[in-house]
């Protein structure tokens, strides 16, 4: 399984690469907003983990950016912002899920698979 990290806490970001790497996945990891939606447009994942309050470019705006590119990536939110507000403005913007922080690791995990179990295709644009 390979899956895109976009976050901008490094401790956290490293510690969600050591686990997912430890299940034999393949992460690539970024740490602000517009690396992140270069990387979603330029290869094929299986997932993305978005933080929402990046620099750069905003989570939601990169969120809107794959969706407009036709990219049907599960996406799942991991955020701070856990009022129902902020989590249903992440969803109703084409998130898949929303986890917020702190978080279980195991629920994130448990989450990315029932996320990739329901995906149809991904497509990455040229």
């Amino acid at each position: 399984m390979k899956i895109l990290l976009i976050e901008d806490d490094r401790n956290l970001s490293d510690s969600i690469c050591e686990v997912l790497k430890r299940r034999r996945m393949d992460v690539d990891a970024v740490y602000d907003g517009e690396d992140g939606l270069a990387y979603a447009l330029c290869d094929v994942y299986d997932a993305v983990i978005l933080d929402v309050v990046l620099p750069k470019l905003h989570g939601l705006k990169v969120l809107e950016g794959i969706r407009k590119a036709g990219v049907s990536v599960p996406v799942l939110i991991l955020s701070q912002k856990n009022d129902a507000e902020s989590r249903i403005l992440g969803l109703d913007s084409g998130a898949d899920d929303y986890l917020a922080k702190p978080f279980i690791m195991e629920e994130l995990l448990a989450r990315l698979r029932a996320l990739t179990r329901r995906k149809g295709p991904t497509l990455a644009t040229p």
